[in-house]
């Protein structure tokens, strides 16, 4: 049927894709009326975002810098739609160096690691972001701090890079060697059974007993960057390792050390995290587009968050998706429940 055009319609906002986004990442807005008198406008709450595609029924908009709220708006020129409800990612750090996922404890602490280049001794290795939201040093004296995971009596364990060790962290930021001889180690994470699983970057995933022994888990394609590990509710292990690749895929093994492939189509896969009802989130891209990618349990992908140089994702108990890139925190308020700790 068709729609009859009054001259005083206002833009409507039907859909936007992705749900989520933050600084630098897009949004794409379907709807009609956009443009009118002059090319579409769009602003998120006071601070307009930058049109890159625009016509009557579709629109392409940066989130810019400073964009706190998620409050959609689209002008054509001569009237404003109505206010459309999506989430922005806030800034609650930066001038750190994530190279793999945050990790959350139960109360809500955030932290992140300065990683810095292969062989850098930085004067901080792991910040603390608490609850407030405030930055401060936990770990000083670890040099390339990579893998961060919390195991169920909610101890930190921190792998390095540089020297192939996983450290334990006491609650003052205390350090003591966990397990050492991982090759390059990288992502770290905790089964149900309290076996902590760490990926070498050329090519093994080492599984570690409550006694400390060492088992080959299994042996994967070298990356050029690092393994991220999680671990699903279904008690298999998930792993990316980015190669050279831009068709990259998300390996499941299973708890005998035989690998699949769960999904293949991902470019530049990083981090990984599960939430309560076992869809898996992905730093990486797919079509092209950046930023954290949603894969159902039946195997369904796309974009959920758009934005440039993610690296790791992390849930909080307040129902936030806590996003790192290369330097930058954000929390996203999702309200999705993330898989509870091991």
């Amino acid at each position: 049927m068709a729609i009859k055009r009054r001259s005083d319609a206002k833009p409507e906002i039907i859909e936007v894709r992705p749900q989520a986004a933050i600084p630098g990442g897009e949004f794409q807005i379907r709807g009609r009326g956009f443009a009118k008198a002059k090319r579409p406008s769009v602003k998120l709450g006071a601070e307009s975002a930058p049109v890159i595609i625009g016509s009557d029924t579709f629109v392409t908009a940066r989130v810019p810098e400073g964009a706190m709220v998620g409050e959609m708006t689209v002008g054509n020129g001569d009237a404003v739609s109505e206010t459309y409800a999506c989430d922005v990612g806030l800034q609650i750090a930066d001038s750190v160096h994530p190279v793999a996922n945050p990790a959350v404890d139960t109360y809500g602490n955030i932290f992140t690691t300065f990683s810095g280049s292969r062989g850098q001794k930085t004067p901080v290795a792991v910040f603390k972001v608490d609850l407030n939201y405030n930055v401060g040093p936990f770990i000083s004296d670890l040099m390339n701090a990579t893998g961060l995971a919390f195991d169920q009596y909610g101890v930190l364990h921190i792998s390095s890079r540089h020297d192939g060790i996983v450290y334990q962290a006491s609650s003052k930021g205390s350090l003591s060697v966990y397990v050492e001889g991982m090759g390059v180690a990288t992502g770290i994470a905790f089964d149900h059974h309290e076996n902590l699983y760490v990926g070498d970057r050329s090519g093994t995933i080492f599984k570690i007993n409550r006694e400390r022994q060492i088992f080959v888990f299994t042996t994967l394609e070298p990356s050029i960057a690092a393994y991220h590990l999680s671990f699903g509710p279904d008690g298999y292990l998930y792993v990316t390792g980015p190669t050279t690749s831009s068709f990259d895929c998300v390996y499941r093994v299973s708890p005998a050390g035989e690998v699949e492939v769960f999904y293949r189509g991902l470019g530049r896969p990083q981090g990984l995290a599960f939430d309560a009802a076992g869809n898996l989130y992905v730093a990486g891209s797919i079509t092209g587009r950046k930023g954290v990618v949603r894969i159902t349990p039946n195997r369904e992908a796309e974009l959920f968050l758009s934005g440039p140089g993610v690296v790791g994702i992390a849930f909080t108990p307040s129902r936030s998706m806590v996003v790192a890139t290369n330097n930058t925190l954000y929390r996203v308020d999702v309200d999705i429940a993330g898989k509870p700790l091991p």
